[in-house]
Parts: structure tokens; C-alpha cells; sequence
């Protein structure tokens, strides 16, 4: 993964809301809630002052295409190099991403500019927002499922700051300018060989009747982010969805190795914990990623599997659980087994996973090589 040069903490991001929002009656709840957020900083793509105006819908769009074609061919190599594939080796590129728009998908410029073969299948996903990543891995294990020597490469780019709406001030909107970074990350998933996430059964569950408790208002100035003030609660109800799928896969979701789940805020991290009858450190890597980051949308999952791996405290047949929340209210969950390949226990490391009959999968996330 890879998170952009600018960089916002907590004390400046509570400093820009007063100044730009002063005497908003709103202002002093909005406060508190970004506080008690416990993100300490955030990278953007743009220095503060700059981030703060709004240029127009248009220009804030060319920033995107150049933003992202900049800095995601760095953070693909390093996923490829990690799973020990080149370029040729990929059959599909899924590109996920909800802060901007480009069409064709930006899977198309890819191909092109780093020599992925011609017959590469794409799948651009831009409407899941933070769930997305969740079902970049599902989508990518189904296809590996069905095409068992394939392998699938996974990008995610979120400049969530380019969706920043100066005139937006209710409660949602200010606490969303205090929550959301910027990064980029990348995975491999391999059809046969690698160490990390043997992929086994994953499973999608949308929540009725919650379809407009996160969304999008697209207006002439652009994405207006819209977010319900009972979207925390959620996960009360999510909780038994997670418990039954481990349950069908033979598992005790309270019992399990690892949990890789979306920091969508520290409610939503607390309240699963509690719910799943978890200890809060077994979310340890995705209260990090909130930490250190913010709420980075769908590349969440994937800089938190990266801290799993640099972790290196798995053994072979470990259980764990994936799990990305987003609009809908939507849940894309994997559950999956830690898998060591003899080759990378003394040639590489990257991030692996498998389908029920044995044959492996590899994600790679920019985990260094050993």
C-alpha cells in the first residue's frame, strides 16, 4: 500500500473545522465526534489550504486521473513482485474505486502502459464504495474458483479528499472531513501456489431497507458524501450474519486466528468486537490502518491484511475472517486459512489463500520479500 505525501493530523484537521465552520451551530457535536474518532493523522493528495477549495467537479476529476496514474504503477509492481507474477501472469485486473470516475476504467490504461497482456479481463467496481475491497477478494476468488490457474490482480485508489464539499456542513459531512485519507494498495490473487489467506467460502449480505444510510448526492459540484447518523449500529445486526457463515464453514466466529474487517469508525470496530464476543486487539491491524490513516474506503482490508503479514505471527492452518462494510448497508465477507508454501518459506513472501479443494490462491499486498 502507499498513502500520499501530504499529511493532516488530528489537531490541524480540528483547527481547518473551526476556522472554515465557525458559528455553525453543528460545529461543537462535529468536534467531538472527529475526536473521538482516534485517528491521529491522514494522507491526501494535495496540501491542505489547496484541498480545502473546489475548483469545480471537472478539475477535481482531472486530479483524479492524474493522481491515480501517477501512483498506482509503483504499488502494482511491488504486489506482483511480493507474489512472485509478472505482468503476463495476470487474467484479470479488478479496479475499485469510488472518488472518482474515468471511462474507460483505468484497468484499460493499465494494460496498456505496463504491458499486461491484450485478452486481460476488467472488472472496474465504483459504486460499493467502502465495501468494495471486500468484494475485489470475493470476486477475484470466485474467478481463480472457476479458473483454478489464473491469477487476479486487485487495485484499489481512494482519494477520498477530492470529494470534499466546502458548503456541506451537517454532522455526516463534517465528520466524514475528519475521517476519510487517501491511499492506494494493491493484491495478487494466485490460482496455484504462495503463503498467506487460503480463500475458502465468502458470502454477501445486504442489510434491508438501509439502502440511502450511505450514498452519494451527485450534483454539478460532484460526490456529495451523505451519511446517517444510525449507520454505527449496524453491526448489531451483522454480527449474526458473520456468526452463520462461519458456522456453515464449521467455525466459531468468536474463536478465530485473525480478523481483517473495515475500519469504518471506532464504533463500527467496538460494536462488532462486542457482538462477536471478540477481544478489541484480535481488530489490532484494521484499528492501525484507522490510526494511521483514517478511513481509507476500500483499501482498508488490504492495508490491514499487510499489517497481518508484516505481523508474522500466523502458523500454517490458522482461521481468520475478511470483512468490508459499505452502501447498501452491504457486507462482502471472506473466511479463509493461513496456507504456507514450501518455495516462499525460502523464497518470497506474499499473501496466499485457497478454494475448498486444496488448490491456492495468493493475494500480495506490498509486503516486503524475505
Amino acid at each position: 500500500m502507499s498513502v500520499p505525501e501530504h499529511v493532516i493530523t488530528m489537531e490541524e484537521t480540528l483547527e481547518f473545522a473551526e476556522r472554515v465552520h465557525a458559528g455553525k451551530p453543528q460545529l461543537p457535536l462535529a468536534l467531538r465526534l472527529i475526536r473521538n474518532t482516534g485517528v491521529r493523522k491522514r494522507h491526501i493528495v494535495q496540501p491542505i489550504e489547496k484541498t480545502l477549495t473546489h475548483p469545480g467537479f471537472e478539475e477535481r476529476n482531472r486530479i483524479y486521473e492524474v493522481e491515480s496514474k501517477k501512483r498506482c504503477p509503483e504499488v502494482i509492481d511491488r504486489a506482483l513482485a511480493n507474489a512472485g507474477v509478472a505482468v503476463t501472469d495476470i487474467d484479470l485486473i479488478i479496479y475499485v474505486s469510488c472518488t472518482g470516475f474515468m471511462m474507460p476504467s483505468l484497468t484499460a490504461w493499465l494494460i496498456n502502459e505496463m504491458g499486461f497482456r491484450s485478452d486481460t479481463r476488467q472488472i472496474p467496481i465504483s459504486q460499493l464504495g467502502c465495501a468494495a475491497g471486500g468484494a475485489a477478494i470475493n470476486r477475484a476468488h470466485d474467478f481463480c474458483t472457476a479458473y483454478p490457474d489464473s491469477n487476479v490482480l486487485i487495485v484499489s485508489c481512494e482519494l477520498c479528499s477530492l470529494c470534499y464539499q466546502p458548503a456541506d456542513d451537517n454532522i455526516g459531512s463534517l465528520l466524514s472531513d475528519g475521517l476519510f485519507g487517501d491511499a492506494v494498495a494493491a493484491a495478487v490473487v494466485r490460482g496455484t501456489g504462495g503463503t498467506g489467506i487460503a480463500l475458502e467460502r465468502n458470502a454477501s449480505y445486504l442489510i434491508p431497507n438501509t439502502e440511502d444510510w450511505i450514498s452519494y448526492a451527485v450534483r454539478s459540484t460532484g460526490f456529495h458524501f451523505q451519511l446517517d447518523r444510525r449507520v454505527p449500529g449496524t453491526m448489531e445486526p451483522m454480527a449474526p450474519v458473520l456468526r452463520e457463515l462461519a458456522s456453515r464453514h464449521g467455525w466459531d466466529v468468536g474463536h478465530l486466528d485473525f480478523y481483517v474487517i473495515h475500519a469504518g469508525g471506532p464504533r463500527i470496530l467496538d460494536d462488532l468486537a462486542k457482538f462477536l464476543f471478540v477481544d478489541r486487539d484480535m481488530f489490532r491491524h484494521s484499528w492501525a490502518t484507522l490510526t494511521e490513516h483514517g478511513n481509507i474506503a476500500s483499501a482498508v482490508v488490504l492495508d490491514a491484511v499487510r499489517r497481518l503479514f508484516e505481523e508474522d505471527t500466523m502458523v500454517p492452518g490458522a482461521t481468520g475472517v475478511i470483512a468490508g462494510f459499505g452502501p447498501g448497508i452491504t457486507a462482502e465477507m471472506v473466511m479463509g486459512t493461513w496456507t504456507v508454501d514450501p518455495l516462499d518459506a525460502v523464497g518470497r513472501a506474499g499473501l496466499t489463500a485457497s478454494v475448498p479443494d486444496l488448490r491456492d490462491l495468493a493475494p500480495a499486498t506490498g509486503v516486503p520479500a524475505v
